[in-house]
């Protein structure tokens, strides 16, 4: 017999905060451990800007509302401004970043295909799973 489906509703899942102006619901997560993906909705307001990170694998930004200007480290020159409607793909082990741009709340569906959220920041500190190091939450 097939696995039943599962649905996982947005307003059921607690918020951890990425520092005061953001906060994360963590849709697929570590609650799933024979899936080899982690998703989560980030809503961020105007603002707010990532610190420099990375992650060991592909990570894939979906913009669902507002705009976000990100850039790769080294090549701040060339930011993307990213739309509703646009999809960021970040190679693995890349430093990059993103910010809010303008004054429209951001919301995006990140996708990391590793069967664990790990992010590596610049500082030296490491996050697995849902919660942000106690660093990141200023």
């Amino acid at each position: 017999m097939p696995d039943a489906l599962k649905v996982i509703r947005y307003d059921a899942v607690p918020p951890v905060a990425f520092g005061p102006l953001s906060e994360y619901r963590a849709l697929v997560s570590d609650d799933e451990p024979e899936l080899a993906v982690r998703t989560g909705i980030q809503t961020a307001r105007p603002g707010y800007e990532t610190k420099l990170h990375c992650h060991p694998y592909v990570e894939i930004l979906h913009i669902l509302e507002g705009v976000a200007e990100a850039w790769q480290q080294g090549l701040e020159q060339s930011k993307v401004m990213l739309r509703a409607g646009d999809t960021l793909v970040i190679p693995a082990r890349t430093w990059h970043a993103f910010r809010v741009f303008g004054d429209q709340t951001l919301r995006l569906l990140g996708t990391h295909l590793s069967d664990q959220r790990t992010v590596h920041y610049a500082d030296g500190t490491v996050s697995r799973g849902r919660t942000p190091p106690a660093a990141f939450a200023e």
